[in-house]
């Protein structure tokens, strides 16, 4: 529906171009977010910060900002100064802001597109954004723990947690899993699961392993017989609120003392792939990182789990070290 009242909007603005009136900076957001993403969430995103930076400069012309204004903006999102933010942000938050205003300068500002003579954030920088994935996965024996209170409640939990974990997708593409989105491959040895308006509006094929894709089917035959067999049916037809709320009531009742959200199940899947000898390159076809340097995050925590500094030390002076107090 978003997606349809942009698409109304370019016609709107390109009618608007062509009888030669000049174009608002509500035209100019609409095209921008119409022409550069397809993704739901990032619109909505994009358009909720955009929209707070036009209120601090009290609506005043996109194209007279000046590098100040977008530092001011930034320092009082970091600081919770009234009109920018009602407490400090994260620097992640501020981030979430700040990087939608230089994707709309920087494309509006293009020689070729030219709505704006100069791009005013080329010198404002996002705030750096500590990585904190390195510590937010789960043992062996913690996801197992994990599997286990979720079949406890039910079927479709359990299934859940398993999809989060063996596959690695993001909440918003799990609950968007329509039975058509799977598919074999040339020689039916394989399932693939079609991954369609993930994050950017990407589009990506992730491998179903066998054993969750007979658990998939006897689902569907399941609960088919209770809806009725349709190809848009939805595997998991829920909102984020309630899959965030089904991982973190299994992971209290489960005795788990981190704090574990479905994202943590991402984390997971990209940690154990590598352990258990994955390649960089195959993990981040699964989880549609953009960049290896993003999926390069992961293999920093894979070394260190493995084999770190200290435990070269302890082989080296295996023979002088020894426990006194077993002795």
């Amino acid at each position: 529906m978003i997606n349809e009242t942009f698409k109304q909007k370019q016609i709107d603005i390109r009618e608007s171009g062509e009888q030669g009136h000049p174009i608002s900076d509500d035209q100019i957001i609409r095209l921008f977010l119409a022409t550069c993403t397809h993704s739901t969430n990032t619109i909505r995103n994009y358009y909720r910060a955009i929209e707070r930076f036009r209120s601090f400069l009290a609506y005043q012309p996109l194209g007279k900002v000046s590098w100040k204004e977008v530092e001011a903006f930034k320092i009082g999102l970091m600081h919770g100064i009234e009109g920018c933010a009602l407490k400090p942000l994260a620097p992640a938050s501020v981030a979430s802001f700040i990087a939608p205003l230089k994707s709309l300068y920087k494309w509006a500002s293009d020689a070729n597109i030219g709505f704006f003579r100069q791009n005013p954030t080329t010198s404002v920088k996002i705030p750096a954004v500590p990585i904190t994935s390195k510590k937010h996965f789960l043992t062996k024996t913690e996801v197992g723990n994990l599997l286990k209170q979720l079949l406890n409640k039910s079927l479709r939990n359990y299934l859940i947690g398993l999809t989060l974990v063996m596959l690695g997708l993001r909440v918003s593409e799990l609950i968007g899993i329509e039975w058509r989105d799977f598919d074999k491959d040339v020689s039916e040895a394989s399932v693939w699961l079609s991954i369609r308006g993930a994050k950017g509006g990407k589009y990506r094929e992730v491998k179903v392993p066998q054993q969750l894709w007979e658990m998939y089917l006897d689902y569907y035959k399941l609960e088919s017989k209770l809806e009725g067999a349709a190809s848009d049916w939805r595997l998991f037809p829920l909102t984020s609120r309630q899959i965030e709320r089904i991982i973190r009531q299994a992971s209290e009742e489960s005795g788990l003392e981190k704090k574990v959200t479905p994202h943590w199940l991402r984390h997971t899947n990209a940690t154990m792939a590598l352990l258990s000898g994955a390649s960089l390159q195959q993990v981040q076809e699964t989880l549609g990182h953009s960049h290896i340097n993003t999926t390069q995050r992961y293999l920093h925590t894979v070394e260190q789990l493995k084999k770190a500094a200290p435990d070269f030390v302890e082989e080296f002076l295996s023979d002088y070290i020894g426990n006194p107090m077993k002795e």
